[in-house]
């Protein structure tokens, strides 16, 4: 078993650390209010640190899940951030969703110090979280992602090294404008069938056994015709995700004219006060049109 630390026990990071703790790993966890910390401890099995610094002292993989560069910044940098307290050797695996700057910046710093990073950002949500079934997309080496990978399986279905530092961030915007694309034809097509006084549970029983068959469609289609969001992955967080996508599309020249459409719909579900519904609520901007 693996001495770890875990960073930011959010709606991700709490049940994340709590999977490993499961596992029988030795679990250092650190929250910014450190309530949230000991509440974890109350929960699970570990100890609670102050600082990322002293979380991260002595541990083979420190994880982290924050929200956003920044925040990535303020765990990882500075006389208490967690490379601060790591010892040459260690390796530092992020399940932040962030920029793929921010990893390359890390990883650039982290070899300096003998520390490696990899970029682990994560797909399934919260539930896939609770769960312990999520995806992982690895930017990083070869040698340290293959000692990360079987104490991250704890809390993952797929753990994929995808390339170079920055190449997991690159992938999960991947991911994340796929998911704007489905869930808005999703949302399209269920209107239609709504207002053509379809049987909802028969169409949507028939078309899920064929071509149009996705994950969004076997979750979020009943959601979706009840008009109920009060659950999942976040309108705001996806517009973060979706920001970063657009920000490297930019950079890279690459055309995303449906996302950047979807991105501005989300911006009017969050003008409705969305913004902390699940990401299917792209069907109430056309059922209350």
């Amino acid at each position: 078993m693996a001495k770890v630390a875990f960073l930011g026990l959010g709606v991700m990071g709490f049940p994340m650390a709590g999977h490993l703790a499961a596992k029988g790993h030795d679990v250092v966890v650190y929250n910014r209010t450190f309530a949230k910390a000991e509440a974890w401890t109350a929960k699970h099995r570990g100890t609670a640190a102050r600082t990322p610094k002293e979380a991260a002292a002595g541990r083979e993989i420190v994880f982290s899940c924050v929200g956003n560069d920044n925040d990535v910044r303020a765990v990882v940098l500075g006389e208490n951030g967690a490379f601060a307290g790591m010892a040459p050797g260690a390796i530092l695996f992020d399940n932040t969703t962030a920029s793929a700057d921010i990893a390359r910046e890390l990883h650039a710093e982290g070899k300096k110090r003998g520390i490696d990073f990899i970029d682990a950002p994560v797909s399934g949500g919260q539930a896939g979280a609770e769960n312990g079934q999520l995806t992982v997309m690895c930017g990083g080496e070869q040698a340290p992602f293959d000692k990360a990978r079987p104490v991250a399986d704890a809390y993952s279905r797929a753990i994929t090294l995808i390339g170079g530092p920055g190449t997991g961030q690159l992938t999960k915007m991947m991911n994340q404008m796929c998911i704007a694309g489905i869930v808005q034809g999703l949302a399209e097509a269920i209107n239609l069938g709504q207002r053509s006084g379809l049987d909802l549970d028969k169409a949507m029983s028939a078309i899920s056994k064929g071509a149009a068959q996705s994950w969004q469609m076997e979750n979020r289609w009943k959601a979706m015709v009840e008009g109920k969001f009060e659950f999942g992955f976040a309108v705001d967080w996806m517009r973060k995700d979706l920001g970063i996508a657009i920000a490297e599309a930019n950079r890279a020249k690459a055309q995303v004219p449906l996302v950047a459409l979807v991105d501005q719909f989300y911006a009017r579900v969050q003008a409705r006060g969305g913004n902390r519904w699940d990401t299917c609520s792209l069907i109430d901007l056309l059922q209350r049109a």
